[in-house]
């Protein structure tokens, strides 16, 4: 199987950005399993740039409790990745944005690792982020089908990853480099104080040396437009994910469609 599309998407809003980026995480399948893709509408009527589709696992490393419950409710649900496939397969006449799936490595294991490029590629996904996937078994075992299949693979530096390997980072991922504001999980607040301010600034530096090139994203606290416009000054954008996500967590099983779109334009609204 050949590559789907030629130009990424990814690829594309960043050369075209004139704007920070916003980009959203939402968990597949939650909160209710049939959600995934009105969800996407929504964010993307909304004027939301990217979206990354977290697929649930039962044992995550870098989520805090909010993601976790998110995902522990759609594996209830009775999310697979087998599902999220599915239920992504004609996305693409409805969504335009990136698209981007983030999760864990062992349910790309299970599900075979070409199997799951190819099948990200036939659904039209942009790119994906495994937290827990080591980069040398990346350049070593995995690259070639994420080539193949036209897939940026997006890893993440923190404030305690040295100049040398951010560099080596870099140099691997595509996309965008996905930079974690602070040690720890998901779902804290985002503040700016010395030393966060330094590990941005440091960033700034390694990308006017020449040693980033790839673009750069902030994750992880940023939750509402003072978090998202304070990362944005040292970067192309944000990234915010618990806030949303605990929005979502309480609209109603019951609630109609409007009730979802209309919680997501609300939040959506408020962070521009």
């Amino acid at each position: 199987m050949t590559t789907t599309h030629i130009h990424n998407r990814i690829d594309t809003l960043f050369a075209d950005k004139t704007l920070p980026i916003l980009s959203l995480y939402c968990t597949a399948g939650f909160p209710r399993l049939e959600d995934t893709v009105p969800v996407l509408e929504a964010l993307q009527s909304s004027g939301v740039d990217m979206v990354e589709i977290g697929m649930p696992f039962s044992d995550p490393i870098a989520d805090g409790q909010i993601i976790q419950a998110s995902s522990t409710r759609a594996l209830h649900n009775g999310m697979t990745t087998e599902r999220l496939f599915a239920q992504l397969r004609d996305v693409r006449s409805r969504v335009q944005m990136p698209l981007v799936l983030m999760g864990y490595v062992n349910p790309v294991l299970q599900y075979g690792v070409e199997r799951f490029c190819a099948a990200c590629a036939e659904v039209g996904i942009d790119g994906v982020i495994l937290p827990d996937l080591p980069l040398e078994v990346f350049e070593k075992e995995w690259k070639a089908h994420f080539e193949r299949y036209n897939l940026h693979n997006i890893l993440l530096v923190t404030p305690q990853t040295p100049d040398a390997r951010i560099a080596r980072i870099d140099a691997v991922s595509s996309g965008f480099l996905y930079a974690v504001s602070s040690a720890g999980t998901t779902g804290g607040a985002l503040s700016m104080d010395d030393a966060r301010t330094a590990y941005f600034e440091r960033l700034q530096r390694l990308r006017a040396e020449n040693n980033i090139t790839n673009s750069i994203m902030i994750g992880f606290g940023i939750h509402d437009k003072a978090s998202f416009d304070a990362a944005s000054e040292y970067a192309d954008g944000a990234i915010i994910g618990s806030a949303f996500v605990k929005v979502l967590s309480e609209i109603p099983e019951t609630a109609p469609p409007e009730q979802l779109q209309s919680t997501i334009r609300e939040f959506v609204s408020a962070l521009r």
